[in-house]
């Protein structure tokens, strides 16, 4: 037995136990900060192992989770060449869900206007979906379950062409039916307390017909203050660098538009001249806006209480529990937070998978769904109103005068200009 095949065993056989208890075994690749392990676990999946290569992943997989199998190699194209389904007791086509959210940069809009970045499939990020897939022809899972930005499967740049020849591969190989049905959804229409546009696709082995989960709050959506009404922080961080002095004077749920010729304060910057999230503030009474991983110091969403929001602010706007710990540097837990899966959603999606599977016990599984998701937050009755604004501070006035606005659509900055000579 190789090294690597004997590292961790008493911790994956102990996870191989609880697995079995649950209703579903999940393998979870590209874990993070664990928002998609939790929420499938929450759904009445048990987790044998989950992959990933930073460390300070890793280590909060392991403080929250100690019975996972967390490999201290997790590479998910080096384990597609030693990770095997007897190492977490089970025979290929026993596993019930692969599951992950691929590194999503390569896809992102950031990596559209980053004039440094390799978008899409060139990027060499990206190529880690291939060990994805290596891994579901080792073990032909009943199901698949992929989490990621919506750059992932739309868009000139995505990877839904890479996704389908791995599935079609798979399905000539060994007779299996992979279907592919994804869509676009908002974390907010699921009881999230965030805006979080994400791409959900779905591949049953069987070949069965993929239902995605119905939205459940689109028209009365978990809010902000619902959400964060009894946080009491008492480390608040402050807000740093010049522009976020401009603060009290935006409305909540507002960003640097107000200060424009189009919006209702001092004309301070040209009409979308600078990113939405620039100056943006929660509103008490909507879903927050979708939380960063790596926040600019002027980048929102900012709290109403005009200074950044704290990471456990954060972890609950993702739909974190409480319970849920992160570890290491303040940057660093921004950026597992940031980038992770809500576990709301995740738990909503566990649900729908386990429901049209079959997953378990009839008895167990009709149990469990029939209560409603676990880290679903109930509204407030009420919501205070919204702070006042103050005046723009002395030390802006010099910038106020006439701006020009962005020029139009297509007309400025491009983000890639030179796709093509970049191939050659």
């Amino acid at each position: 037995m190789s090294s690597t095949r004997k590292a961790h065993r008493g911790h994956r056989r102990a996870g191989v136990v609880r697995a079995r208890r649950s209703i579903g075994q999940v393998l979870s690749l590209f874990a993070g900060a664990g928002g998609l392990d939790l929420g499938l676990e929450r759904a009445g999946f048990g987790t044998v192992a989950c992959l990933d290569t930073d460390d300070s992943a890793q280590a909060v997989l392991q403080a929250n989770r100690p019975t996972w199998w967390v490999p201290s190699n997790g590479d998910v194209n080096e384990a597609a060449s030693w990770l095997t389904p007897a190492m977490v007791g089970l025979k290929a086509g026993e596993l019930d869900l692969i599951a992950g959210g691929p590194p999503c940069q390569p896809f992102s809009k950031a990596a559209q206007w980053t004039s440094a970045a390799r978008v899409g499939m060139r990027d060499p990020r990206a190529q880690s979906i291939h060990g994805m897939f290596s891994l579901m022809d080792t073990f032909l899972p009943k199901a698949l379950l992929i989490e990621n930005v919506s750059g992932f499967l739309q868009g000139r740049e995505s990877a839904i062409d890479v996704v389908k020849e791995h599935l079609d591969d798979i399905n000539k190989k060994h007779g299996t039916e992979y279907e592919l049905t994804w869509r676009i959804v908002d974390a907010a229409d699921y009881g999230v307390p965030q805006h979080r546009q994400r791409a959900i696709a779905i591949a049953y082995r069987d070949g069965a017909s993929v239902e995605l989960p119905s939205p459940t709050h689109a028209g009365r959506p978990v809010r902000a203050w619902d959400a964060l009404w009894d946080l009491e922080e008492s480390d608040k961080p402050s807000p740093s660098g010049y522009w976020t002095g401009l603060l009290p004077s935006i409305p909540e749920g507002k960003n640097y538009l107000h200060h424009t010729a189009r919006g209702d304060g001092e004309e301070i910057f040209g009409w979308r001249t600078r990113y939405w999230s620039f100056l943006l503030k929660l509103a008490k009474d909507k879903p927050a806006w979708t939380i960063p991983a790596s926040p600019g110091p002027s980048t929102g969403p900012f709290h109403w209480d005009n200074r950044p929001l704290s990471i456990r602010e954060q972890a609950r706007l993702q739909s974190f529990p409480d319970s849920w710990k992160f570890a290491g540097i303040d940057r660093a837990q921004r950026r597992l937070v940031g980038n992770a899966t809500p576990p709301l959603l995740a738990e909503v999606l566990g649900r729908s998978i386990i429901s049209q599977l079959e997953l378990g016990e009839a008895e167990m599984r009709d149990r469990l769904l029939t209560k409603r998701p676990s880290l679903l937050r109930s509204r407030r009755r009420s919501v205070p109103t919204a702070e006042e604004v103050t005046p723009v501070p002395d030390m802006f006035r010099e910038h106020i005068g006439e701006k020009p606005a962005h020029p139009g659509h297509g007309r400025g900055p491009s983000p890639r200009l030179v796709l093509e000579e970049e191939a050659v």
